[in-house]
């Protein structure tokens, strides 16, 4: 099994115990999601999804969910909100796969793929308490209600930095290249 498949399975396993299994609709191996759902009147965010993308605002992971109408408006909330960090939680572990696996082939150090598999859960993990709900929309013709997830790549880098369980040579590959790599991601170079 390769070293992405146990970290995204490794990443849908902790968020499960977090949340019902119902919520999670498992790990997609794409990095950037492009989408349009067009939905008329809705934000611009809601119709192109969850992905990482570089603005005004800096280097950004942008997750979202939506949950259905089940009568509850702070339940329907809540659950789109989880549904968006779990989103944020997929493409942060692909980044920090991208980012590992060129560690790894850059040297890395002597690690094995398994030792870095779980830093990059335990990094995903302490990065998501970080992430903020910057956005709710809900669709009056639907009632859905779709959440907009957020985590900055600057926090992203000071959180590995912090991190005292991770292999010292990957905290300094990150510090050192994590914004190259992004870019190149967003730019779809990197799958």
């Amino acid at each position: 099994m390769s070293l992405f498949a146990r970290c995204c399975r490794s990443v849908c396993w902790a968020l499960g115990l977090l949340m019902a299994a119902s919520l999670l609709t498992g790990c997609a191996s794409r990095t950037v999601v492009k989408s349009d759902l067009r939905i008329k009147g809705a934000p611009d965010w809601v119709n192109r999804g969850s992905q990482a993308l570089s603005d005004r605002d800096g280097r950004l992971f942008h997750g979202v969910g939506s949950a259905p109408a089940v009568g509850d408006l702070s339940l329907q909330t809540s659950v789109a909100d989880d549904r968006a960090r779990a989103e944020l939680a997929r493409i942060l572990s692909s980044y920090l796969q991208i980012v590992s696996r060129e560690y790894l082939v850059a040297g890395g150090g002597g690690t094995s793929e398994q030792a870095l598999s779980r830093q990059i859960e335990n990094v995903t993990r302490v990065n998501l308490r970080g992430a903020r709900i910057i956005g709710r929309w809900r669709d009056r013709r639907t009632d859905a209600v779709y959440a907009l997830a957020e985590l900055d790549m600057q926090q992203v880098k000071s959180t590995v930095a912090m991190v005292q369980e991770m292999d010292e040579g990957l905290k300094i590959h990150v510090g050192r290249h994590a914004d190259n790599i992004f870019d190149r991601m967003v730019e779809g170079d990197l799958k």
